[in-house]
Formats: C-alpha cells, structure tokens, sequence
C-alpha cells in the first residue's frame, strides 16, 4: 500500500474494497443477513392465515427479516472503521492516505453499494421466498400491486443507510463495542424509550424503526407516519449527520 496507488478517491475506493472482502466477518455478516431475511420470510409465508383480515400485509410480513438485516448492516458499517482502530491498521490507512475524509468517503461508497446490492438482492428474495412458502389459499403479495415494487426497493436502500450510520458512529466514537451500541441504541432502544410519550407523538415519526415500518409496507401506512418519500428522504440527512460528524472526528484526532 503506497500513497501513490491510493493518490485520488478511486484508488482509496479499491483499497478499502480489497480490505473489505477480505476480511471473514464481512462475509459472516452477510450470511446471517441472507439466513435471517429468507428463513423469517419462510417462516412467515409458511404460518400466514388462510382468511386474514383487511389489515393483513404479506408483502411487510416477507420482510420481517429486516429486523435482523438493520442489525447485521449496522454491525458491518461499524466494523469498516471501528476494526482498523482496535488493530491499529488506521495508521497505515491514513499514512497511505493522509487526508482522512478521502478514507471515509471511500469507505463510505463502498459500503453503500455493498449494502445497497446485498440489501435489495435479500428483500427480492425474501419476497419469493414468503410467495413459494404460502400454503393454498394464503394470500401472497405480487408485483402488480400497488406499493409492492417500492416497499422492496426502500427495504435495500433503508438497510444501506444504517450500515452508514454505523460507519459515521464507527468515525465519531472509534471503540467497537460503543459504536455498535449506538446502532443498536438508534435501531431497538430509542424507539421503546419512546413508547411512553404514545403512539400520537409527533416525535415517533422520525424514529428510523418507525420510518422503515412504514416504507416497508404494502397495505395500510402506519398512523401519523411520515410518507415513504419523506422518511427515505429523513433517513438520508441522518446517515449524511453521521458521516459529517464522524469526518470532523476524524480530521481532529488522532489516530
């Protein structure tokens, strides 16, 4: 690794791919996720009722897994960063590439279109999974229906944009433990630390739990919810807050 082959964002960008595909707990992490979206969309097809009621949406019940994919992204946003500070590797990181928020932005890109491709590639199939899991007469959803299509899409792209939020957290407080505490603090704890302020509040709307509920379904939005448009665009400022706050973190500390 020299400064010159990692002299423009490109370069940094095969650097940080080549150290993320090589790394055994990235392709741990993406099992898990690949298990957990289809077995859960099995699981729910296989159980699903033969006479649901009007609020029945089989299309969020296929993605049940996302549960499981926000907290296996998060981690791996996390580790991206958080591991070269425990091992001490940062240092040759950033002596390759001195100025830092090139290597955040690289890692950041990179992340993005992992998480991205393996996240849409796991909603589609978790999808086809619940559909050939249904037994006759349970309802399934299908491409032809309204809302379908952009609930598989939001699915990928809500899971890409916690993996970034855990690359920002990763930036700003460096330590593993802590960073992926934080995500999961964001993703499970804040949203139950809220519960007691009710389901009206004008704050549970910008919940990220709260967001990707209501993207992901197909049927009936969730009560006082932000519109799907809306709550991408709010996931976006958030992961966009993270990874500024993490790049000022990491331009003013040292390794």
């Amino acid at each position: 690794m020299t400064t010159a082959t990692a002299s423009d964002l490109r370069g940094t960008a095969r650097m940080e791919w080549r150290k993320l595909r090589t790394v055994r707990s990235t392709w741990w992490i993406l099992l898990v996720f690949a298990a957990g979206m289809v077995g859960l969309a099995i699981l729910a097809g296989a159980t699903g009722p033969v006479h649901p009621d009007p609020s029945y949406d089989p299309t969020a019940n296929s993605l049940a897994g996302g549960l499981i994919g926000q907290l296996a992204f998060g981690i791996l946003g996390v580790l991206t960063l958080s591991s070269e500070f425990s091992s001490g590797s940062i240092r040759a990181t950033f002596a390759a590439v001195p100025r830092r928020g090139r290597v955040l932005a690289a890692k950041a890109a990179v992340i993005a279109a992992v998480t991205l491709v393996m996240g849409e590639a796991g909603a589609f199939a978790a999808f086809a999974a619940f559909a050939a899991a249904t037994p006759p007469g349970v309802p399934h959803g299908s491409f032809g229906q309204p809302g379908v299509l952009r609930a598989l899409l939001l699915a990928g792209a809500y899971l890409c944009l916690i993996a970034l939020i855990g690359l920002g957290l990763a930036a700003v407080i460096r330590h593993t433990a802590g960073a992926i505490a934080a995500i999961v603090a964001v993703a499970f704890v804040l949203p139950l630390a809220l519960m007691p302020l009710g389901k009206d509040s004008a704050v549970l709307k910008f919940i990220p739990q709260i967001i990707a509920e209501n993207s992901l379904t197909a049927v009936k939005p969730v009560a006082g919810a932000l519109s799907a448009g809306a709550g991408l665009a709010v996931l976006c400022l958030y992961a966009a807050a993270a990874l500024a706050a993490g790049g000022w973190a990491l331009a003013r500390r040292d390794a």
